[in-house]
């Protein structure tokens, strides 16, 4: 059996790893090939190209890497007709993963969608897209499989694999316990796995960690680095800022646990700090443009994944931005600021009450908590090779017949 990959995002990297190693228990003879990123790579499947490494965002950047997206396009298309694969599994990725489901659908080539883009939040229309050229959508979250099955796509919720490596990661305890050696309390910086993100939200998350030692003289601050050329413009910020924060790479898991809260870019990570029950507030800093731009696209009030499962509307007919005096918002675990402008000042409220307010902060643990008991279970991996292997098999039976 061999399935063809394709994966653009580190977190997609992350997931097509664990898919792989479930595909392989199950079936010894399964041949993993396409693009992807290192730690699918060491899991054994066979990169075409390390797509990981184009890992953009927002139109314009897009353009710039055009020729080699059609390149790998290219390369997709002749190794769909001249190898056949069983199958294509598509993992995020949209803007270029349309394509390549389109090619292998042209081909007769099942495809599947693992961990499917967030239609429902931004422009629904392209769920014609999926409709059109994914055979099976499996879904990350409890809301996607109603809601695409609604709109004509064959979807299964299999739970989101973020969890699996949550569950199976063994943390070095010996650095946590280094960093929790002083009664002073840590905060945890995360300011993306994306150099665009880093870049874009860094500085508003050190000036608020400037704003939060004023009030709190004792705390400490801790940036997670996804890789080495982020945490040498970290430090440079950090030396610009004068501020006394420690930068690391590679220990993003062991920082949120050893913090007592965080600072967050949006993104996946807000599952990992549900598992660990740390409170945070989110930022999400963009220009004015995307600003603009995103309200006319966006479809759910919060761009945080733990918010959306905490919400009793999740598409209200004219969707606004989280608002820390809105009843309406009283259910939000994470306050997050998707902004153009400076929120440095909100950033440091919500970390200062957590900082200062015990009883405020033990509250918003245990309703962390509370959620991920019905959500950050294992076994989305699992059940998406189970799923994966069934349906092949059904095809390859009633071809055989």
């Amino acid at each position: 059996m061999r399935i063809f990959f394709s994966v653009g995002e580190p977190s997609g990297d992350l997931h097509g790893a664990n898919l792989i190693r479930a595909l392989q228990a199950r079936h010894g003879e399964v041949e993993c090939v396409g693009f992807g990123g290192p730690r699918m790579a060491a899991a054994g499947c066979e990169l075409h190209q390390d797509l990981t490494q184009l890992a953009i965002m927002w139109f314009g950047r897009a353009l710039l890497h055009l020729p080699k997206f059609f390149g790998y396009l290219r390369q997709a298309e002749e190794y769909f007709a001249e190898q056949r694969p069983d199958a294509v599994v598509l993992i995020d990725y949209p803007g270029f993963n349309w394509h390549v489901a389109r090619k292998a659908h042209e081909q007769g080539i099942p495809v599947f969608y693992y961990g499917t883009p967030q239609l429902w939040a931004w422009a629904g229309w392209r769920v014609k897209k999926m409709r059109a050229t994914v055979d099976h959508a499996l879904c990350k979250l409890p809301f996607e499989e109603d809601w695409l099955r609604e709109r004509g796509v064959n979807a299964t919720y299999v739970g989101h694999p973020y969890f699996d490596e949550l569950r199976a990661r063994e943390l070095d305890q010996t650095f946590i316990a280094s960093m929790q050696a002083t009664d002073s309390p840590l905060v945890t910086i995360l300011p993306g796995s994306r150099t665009q993100e880093v870049k874009g939200n860094l500085r508003d998350q050190l000036i608020a960690a400037a704003k939060i030692r004023e009030q709190v003289p004792n705390v400490r601050f801790a940036i997670a680095s996804f890789k080495e050329s982020q945490a040498e413009f970290a430090r440079q910020l950090v030396a610009e800022s004068g501020l006394p924060v420690d930068v690391h790479v590679g220990r993003t898991p062991e920082l949120i646990e050893a913090a007592t809260c965080t600072m967050a870019v949006s993104g996946s990570v807000s599952l990992e700090l549900l598992y660990h029950a740390k409170p945070t507030v989110i930022t999400y800093r963009i220009s004015r443009f995307a600003y603009a731009l995103q309200r006319y696209f966006r479809k759910v009030r919060y761009i945080t994944l733990v918010n959306l499962l905490t919400a009793t509307d999740l598409f209200p007919d004219q969707p606004a931005v989280y608002d820390a005096a809105s009843p309406e918002d009283a259910h939000v675990l994470m306050p997050e600021y998707l902004s153009c402008e400076d929120r440095t000042d909100d950033l440091a409220r919500h970390v200062v009450e957590w900082l200062t307010n015990d009883a405020e902060r033990e509250s918003l643990v245990a309703r962390m908590r509370e959620l991920a008991s019905h959500v950050a279970h294992g076994g989305a991996s699992e059940r998406a090779a189970d799923y994966l292997i069934e349906h092949l098999g059904n095809s390859r039976n009633a071809e055989a017949a």
